[in-house]
């Protein structure tokens, strides 16, 4: 039987992506935890993007085809690591906010972007095998 233009019969490591989407996700979380630490896990700056998380991985899981959910998941991934990590720890004009620029600050934008860093990985090397 030929395979079909949208599956892949490379097998997607599922422990691997549900791993370090956890890890994407405890990456911002731990950011939270540091920074903001009246929020609760329950709090929706935690919750939704945990639900988020969760559904593109279930997406990703579920779904028959590879390569649709792999680019939302590193969509995802690249978000939080240029907007989360990078350019909100910046004192920009454009923010509606002034950032802290401590090194406390720094290193908790630097553990939520290099929690993002497996992730991207994975997604970029699935992409190029699928």
């Amino acid at each position: 039987m030929a395979s079909s233009s949208t599956t892949s019969s490379v097998p997607r490591p599922v422990g691997l992506m549900l791993m370090f989407t956890l890890l994407s996700w405890l990456g911002e979380y731990t950011h939270n935890l540091a920074e903001l630490p009246s929020l609760t896990l329950s709090s929706p700056e935690n919750s939704l993007p945990a639900l988020i998380s969760l559904a593109l991985f279930g997406v990703w899981w579920l779904m028959p085809f590879h390569r649709t959910p792999t680019v939302l998941l590193l969509a995802w991934a690249l978000l939080h690591l240029i907007g989360g990590a990078f350019v909100s720890v910046m004192p920009l004009g454009f923010l509606p906010f002034y950032p802290e620029q401590t090194i406390a600050h720094y290193t908790a934008h630097a553990v939520y972007g290099l929690a993002q860093l497996p992730l991207i990985m994975l997604a970029v090397q699935r992409l190029r095998t699928t």
